[in-house]
């Protein structure tokens, strides 16, 4: 995708933070780092400022999803991942992160700590009907299609 080709996305920030970004030219998450140093104790759960403040466009929605390398590594994931960010939000992106390990884990200022995702949304218009078409897998929930 050529620059040009790519959705404006409005950035404000505060002192200390850093702007997001993506890592490689075909990477789909842009890096949201930490504003402040911290750390998470296992089984802790904190919402971490980033000092970035995002004008999401009407139609899009953000979603803040986990790093694969921290959850790999230290078991950090995020609480409610993917996290929603709407186009109407103007507040400041604060991470939801959980220590799913059993060592405590040290942050730095500007660490990574979670991907930006811009993705497209349709709204729904709910229409109330009598029934529900049939399907092959018709009302089989959880686990009905098999393990893999």
């Amino acid at each position: 995708m050529m620059a040009e080709d790519r959705v404006p996305l409005p950035v404000t920030l505060e002192p200390g933070a850093s702007m997001p970004g993506y890592a490689t030219e075909g990477a789909v998450g842009m890096d949201l780092r930490c504003l402040q140093a911290f750390q998470l104790d296992p089984m802790q759960r904190m919402a971490v400022p980033t000092g970035v403040r995002v004008a999401i466009p009407e139609g899009f929605e953000g979603q803040v999803r986990p790093r694969s390398g921290l959850a790999f590594k230290f078991g950090i994931s995020i609480v409610n991942a993917p996290g929603t960010i709407d186009s109407d939000y103007r507040g400041e992106i604060k991470v939801l992160l959980i220590n799913l390990g059993e060592d405590v884990v040290k942050f730095e200022q500007g660490e990574r700590i979670a991907q930006l995702v811009l993705c497209p949304v349709a709204r729904a218009h709910p229409v109330r009907v009598q029934e529900l078409e049939d399907t092959t897998r018709g009302e089989a929930g959880f686990g009905s299609t098999g393990r893999s």
